[in-house]
């Protein structure tokens, strides 16, 4: 797409970053415009973990397992014993436990749609796009839901909203008010704004930088492929256009293979910090 005749590097990458909406943004804030590229993909690989999960069980026996058995066992055995070290109530962790393996397969999911080509469903959309009467140039698409701010934001406070259920049913409402006012620098009343005060910052940095730390890495991660795949646009019959083509066949492979380890990493991180918060909220001060 950056070949002669065609876009420019920025529009390229402008276009690939450009998400499918229900209409444009009428102001700054407007609360009325969804990413439906994002929906659309977050949910197909959330039906699609699902789907997996179930199999796994489905086709579960006593006796020796298979691989597909095997990984899924080895799987909820890691999230089953994070979730122990972490989330010492036994009734919680029956939630918990399976939220988590949730969590860490739905992001991986999504983050794996990162190794994807990046105009394979793009131009895909673009031809279907075009064939129903459309502008082709604007048939925009966006396959990697983790790198939209939104779906990030939206898990992070997901595990908020979570995290203050089990506040007030581990502790009751009484019992939470009083720790919003008495901790973390004692229950003298002079000392009752400042405690609600770094409270509340407490709950607002964990869920920012939790959301925050998944769309970074996965944003920068989309924008090193839109790089590479620069690279093989630019190829033509010549020294330095062959080079590039090559460069862009290896530079393409090593980030791939590199990237399958940043994508389980942040959904082992995300699923973590989840784990972690949810057991904080369990834990009086």
């Amino acid at each position: 797409m950056a070949a002669e005749n065609g876009p420019t590097a920025g529009e390229y990458i402008v276009h690939h970053l450009t998400h499918l909406q229900n209409h444009k943004a009428t102001n700054v804030v407007d609360f009325s415009v969804f990413n439906i590229d994002s929906l659309i993909f977050s949910i197909a690989m959330g039906v699609l973990g699902c789907w997996l999960l179930w199999l796994g069980a489905r086709k579960a026996t006593a006796g020796a397992p298979g691989r597909f058995q095997a990984a899924v066992e080895i799987l909820v055995e890691m999230v089953d014993t994070q979730a122990k070290g972490i989330v010492h109530n036994a009734q919680s962790r029956k939630f918990i436990a399976p939220l988590a393996l949730t969590v860490f397969v739905w992001i991986f999911l999504m983050n794996a749609m990162d190794l994807l080509p990046v105009d394979l469903l793009p131009v895909i959309w673009e031809k279907i796009y075009g064939a129903a009467g459309h502008d082709p140039h604007h048939a925009y698409l966006r396959v990697v839901p983790t790198a939209d701010l939104s779906v990030t934001m939206g898990l992070s406070v997901s595990v908020l909203l979570i995290c203050l259920f089990y506040n007030i049913k581990i502790k009751g409402i009484g019992g939470w008010v009083h720790e919003l006012f008495t901790a973390p620098f004692g229950a003298h009343p002079l000392l009752w704004p400042f405690n609600f005060a770094m409270q509340i910052i407490e709950f607002v940095a964990k869920t920012v930088s939790h959301g925050m730390r998944l769309f970074g890495n996965m944003y920068a991660g989309e924008l090193i492929f839109l790089l590479i795949a620069l690279m093989g646009g630019a190829w033509s019959l010549s020294a330095t256009g062959i080079g590039l083509a090559i460069g862009h066949i290896i530079a393409g492979f090593v980030w791939a293979a590199f990237h399958l380890i940043i994508i389980t990493l942040q959904a082992f991180v995300f699923m973590m910090l989840a784990l972690v918060y949810l057991g904080q909220a369990h834990d009086a001060h």
